[in-house]
C-alpha cells in the first residue's frame, strides 16, 4: 500500500510538471509536449495533479479533451480504486 501511494503521488508530481512544460512551451513557441504524453499522465495515475496543473496554469481549459476527458480519467480512477477495495473487503 505504501508503495502504490509513493507511486501515485510522483505520478500526479509529474502530471502536473508535464501541464507546466507545456504551458512554458506555448507561451515560447517551442515544441510541444503531445496531449497523448499529457493525457497519458493523467491515465496512469496522475489525473489530479494534471487536473490542478490545468487550472492553476491555465493551460488546455478551453480543449474539451482537457475538461471533460482529465474529470473523466479521474473517474474512472475512483471508480476503479472503490472496486478493488471493496472486493478485498
Amino acid at each position: 500500500m505504501e508503495i502504490l501511494l509513493v507511486y501515485l503521488l510522483l505520478i500526479n508530481a509529474a502530471a502536473f510538471l508535464l501541464m507546466l512544460a507545456d504551458k512554458r512551451k506555448a507561451r515560447r513557441g517551442a515544441w510541444r509536449i503531445p496531449e497523448k504524453t499529457l493525457l497519458g499522465a493523467a491515465a496512469l495515475g496522475g489525473s489530479l495533479g494534471a487536473i490542478a496543473g490545468m487550472y492553476l496554469f491555465r493551460h488546455k481549459t478551453k480543449h474539451p479533451r482537457f475538461y471533460i476527458g482529465l474529470p473523466l480519467i479521474l473517474a474512472a480512477q475512483l471508480v476503479a480504486a472503490a472496486t478493488v477495495l471493496f472486493l478485498i473487503k
